[in-house]
């Protein structure tokens, strides 16, 4: 019995470290902005948001993997239950950049951005 509790505790840990190394990057990318992921655009949006928007993601399937126990249930449940999530995510960036980027378009000649 200990020994399970100590195994546990052990992958606990794993997922705050990993966790913990990815938000980190996505702070210190939030707060530094490097000119050449910033200024460019890709897919219309700038290759920073990307990166925010693909890290989000990955933490988003990886609690779902390990706090819902996916791992432990049958292939095909595994899969309607992580990829519905990941393509209405999907879907709802790209409204959210289909939208905003008319917004800004349509009011940058009102608005001293």
């Amino acid at each position: 019995m200990a020994h399970a509790h100590e195994s546990n505790v052990k992958r606990i840990w794993m997922v705050f470290g990993l966790l913990s190394v990815v938000t980190i990057i996505e702070v210190y990318l939030g707060i530094v902005k490097p000119e050449i992921l910033h200024l460019t655009s890709i897919l219309g949006t700038s290759p920073l948001n990307w990166i925010f928007i693909i890290l989000t993601l990955f933490k988003a399937y990886y609690i779902t993997w390990t706090f819902m126990h996916m791992e432990g249930e049958k292939k095909w449940f595994r899969r309607a239950a992580v990829w519905t999530a990941v393509f209405l995510v999907c879907y709802l960036v790209t409204l959210f950049l289909i939208e905003g980027g008319y917004l800004h378009s349509t009011l940058a000649p009102l608005v001293k951005w």
